[in-house]
């Protein structure tokens, strides 16, 4: 499978990221800029686009089973109502000052995990949460923590730490949200592993920051298709649309020259593609 995205937003952010599908609505975040974006999906093109400003870096955001949105922000997790209402739902769980939330998402039971990373990218100080109401630390000596996917059968999940270059598998109990056995499912090449989704035939989509494509596996982490964009900074994709069926892929402007950023106009867009297969809309929070 070799595939061509085409841009399908008429906005264009600094670093889109967190990509999911609820309902009828695509949703992103501009992670710096503290935005959650919103938008329909008419087939071809994300309409009437309107965000939320939540006043600090927003690494990920969920909707919430009663409605508006979880959100993993500075180092905390904050509920957003549809109003634009922030209400915090936890103290900062580490210092604000050297890392950040970045990527996360609900696990099949409504759980929202998410992670830091270091602002300096280098340094293993950040960690893996999962919060169902209270916070839970998962890992520590995390660097840039990423991309996660659960199994069909909910029976693994998968997890990127950028700088390590691959993408790890556990072992997942649904009941109780614990992980085990962690081990290496695939050694990343020609790009850095960032954001990722797994469709419903069980395998992963990858999104590869600085590669300008998103690399699909197979569940034994052999390389199975490439989709490829006009950009170099590809971070995360999701499945959506009415059917399941567009891979939606956002992509960011964050790190590039001032040449890059004119060779490359359509950085920060979402990018679309139909690659024959579906994936699972977001699972809402709680």
């Amino acid at each position: 499978m070799e595939l061509t995205a085409e841009p399908c937003s008429p906005v264009r952010v600094e670093h889109a990221e967190g990509p999911f599908w609820h309902g009828d609505r695509f949703g992103w975040v501009d992670i710096m800029a503290g935005r959650l974006w919103l938008a329909g999906f008419d087939g071809t093109t994300l309409t009437e686009p309107r965000s939320h400003d939540v006043g600090r870096p927003l690494g990920a955001a969920v909707p919430a089973a009663m409605g508006g949105w979880v959100l993993a922000a500075g180092t905390a997790f904050l509920q957003l109502d549809e109003d634009g209402r922030v209400t915090p739902l936890t103290e900062d769980l580490a210092d604000p000052t050297p890392v950040r939330m970045n990527d996360g998402k609900c696990d099949p039971a409504g759980r929202f995990w998410a992670g830091t990373m270091d602002y300096d990218e280098a340094n293993p100080i950040a960690s893996l949460y999962v919060f169902d109401g209270r916070p839970r630390t998962v890992l520590d000596g995390v660097t840039i923590s990423n991309g996660l996917g659960w199994s069909p059968d909910h029976r693994l999940m998968y997890y990127i730490d950028t700088p390590t270059g691959r993408v790890d598998v556990f072992d997942y109990d649904e009941d109780s949200g614990a992980v085990s056995g962690r081990r290496p499912l695939v050694e990343v090449e020609g790009g850095h592993p960032d954001g990722m989704t797994v469709d419903d035939e069980g395998f992963l989509w990858v999104a590869l920051w600085g590669g300008g494509v998103v690399h699909r596996y197979d569940p034994s982490g052999r390389l199975a298709g490439v989709v490829r964009l006009p950009v170099t900074n590809v971070s995360s994709c999701c499945f959506g649309g009415a059917d399941g069926a567009t891979l939606f892929v956002t992509t960011s402007r964050q790190g590039l020259s001032a040449e890059r950023r004119e060779a490359e106009p359509d950085a920060g867009r979402i990018f679309r593609a139909t690659p024959g297969v579906s994936g699972p809309p977001a699972t809402p929070f709680g």
